[in-house]
């Protein structure tokens, strides 16, 4: 079985380095090395020290010129790193050139992402999603991986006929791995075909049923968890980190109106998220594409507010999902202390409500707004049905929300949410 074997298995001291070419983008530059921090912290790697590389222009080698890129490579050993993580996503050819004049692990952005993804897919859906990203980005890198075997025992003997030159053992089992990976990404593709198909049949069960649903989208680390379970009154993995979560959860909640709601909570977005793994995880993030609904929660105490809201509606748009209803959830409502600073979220962003997922603060309001967001998928009526009916009772307990119920007579006077389906089956005995 193809395994990747890119870097070693323990990476304790890291240096953290994002290249850039815009002094004007200085401040974004900042922030998204500090979130590279985040996200390598989370993989349990210590990070001894980071370092910003301005170049006029991306070179093709290293992105920097040779120069600064000695001078990267000098700051790493000085610390005594075990590896340089860049904020920047490589070509195969420029993260080997890196690691050539290093000697050292170099990993990218992606590579980052895609370790912590696998550390946290549980379900087989996400590990299949998982493998598939990892693969991808793997298999042109299989060079890099292999490339030791030449050096250490340089080439083999002559070939078969006599008259050609083998190759070496690294690239022998380079080939080897190349068709590895290919057979491994096409059976992830099946399975992934098969988990999709599955997916579609209970969603056209859900869809029978008439329950609507709402996707919980928004950016890691924002509160989506921790929302669903004060929502749901669950208890799904909600922690302080980046990607706690990556399969996707879906509970029922009863709205005040009476009306069912599924939620489902997605997998966080973040800035430059690796296209292969927007591909890869479709299937989960499909839920957005196809609610009735999203509830986009942002993450109002961070001073980067408004990127971070942008960077979701960006990868909301590219899923198919852009012209869905959102309600914006601003939440951490705990944390937040500056009423001018929540006045500019509310008038900056459409259809609001201001909420502390962690206390609860706002939750009914959040309920009454999703009611109001189903309004045309719902309504109360009272219906006079003969006890002798059991079977549109059973369908109105079944199907519906029963407020109340009397008897008069050989008569049951049944009060019930419905919808519109349900509502035509009874309409012969509405009063």
């Amino acid at each position: 079985m193809f395994e990747v074997r890119d870097k070693p298995e323990m990476v304790e001291r890291a240096l953290l380095v994002r290249i850039y070419s815009d002094r004007r983008e200085e401040e974004e530059e900042a922030s998204l090395l500090a979130e590279l921090g985040d996200l390598v912290t989370t993989l349990e790697i210590g990070v001894v020290d980071s370092a910003f590389v301005y170049t006029r222009s991306l070179h093709r080698k290293f992105l920097c010129g040779t120069g600064k890129a000695q001078e990267v490579v000098d700051l790493a050993k000085a610390h005594e790193c075990d590896c340089i993580v860049f904020d920047n996503m490589f070509l195969p050819s420029q993260q080997r050139a890196w690691e050539e004049l290093a000697d050292m692990c170099v990993i990218d952005r992606e590579e980052v992402i895609l370790d912590i993804f696998s550390k946290r897919a549980h379900t087989k859906e996400a590990r299949l999603q998982v493998d598939l990203a990892k693969m991808q980005y793997s298999l042109p890198r299989l060079t890099r991986m292999w490339g030791h075997l030449d050096r250490e025992g340089g080439a083999s003997g002559g070939g078969k006929g006599g008259g050609g030159a083998s190759r070496g053992m690294g690239e022998q089992q380079v080939e080897v791995d190349r068709r590895l990976a290919r057979t491994r990404i096409d059976q992830c593709k099946r399975e992934l075909a098969e988990v999709r198909k599955q997916r579609s049949t209970r969603r056209k069960e859900r869809e029978k049923q008439g329950i609507p649903c709402a996707a919980i989208a928004g950016y890691t680390n924002a509160g989506k968890s921790t929302l669903l379970n004060q929502l749901a009154q669950s208890e799904v993995m909600a922690k302080d980190m980046l990607f706690a979560t990556l399969d996707t959860t879906t509970r029922s909640i009863e709205l005040p109106n009476g009306q069912p709601l599924l939620l489902t909570d997605t997998v966080g977005f973040v800035r430059n998220l690796p296209h292969r793994l927007v591909e890869a995880f479709k299937a989960t993030l499909e839920e957005s594409v196809l609610a009735d609904f999203i509830i986009h929660v942002v993450d109002a105490s961070s001073p980067e507010v408004h990127t971070l809201y942008k960077t979701t509606m960006e990868v909301l748009a590219e899923l198919g999902a852009g012209d869905k209803p959102v309600i914006t959830v601003l939440n951490k409502m705990d944390v937040l202390d500056d009423p001018v600073k929540l006045a500019g979220l509310e008038v900056a962003f459409p259809n609001t409500i201001a909420v502390s997922a962690k206390s609860g603060l706002g939750m009914e309001e959040l309920r009454v707004k999703c009611a109001e967001m189903l309004a045309d998928r719902v309504q109360t009526e009272t219906y006079r049905v003969p006890q002798s009916r059991g079977d549109l009772t059973g369908l109105l307990h079944r199907e519906a929300k029963v407020l109340e119920t009397e008897y008069d007579g050989n008569d049951v006077i049944i009060q019930a949410v419905v919808s519109p389906s349900v509502a035509g089956k009874l309409k012969p005995y509405a009063l």
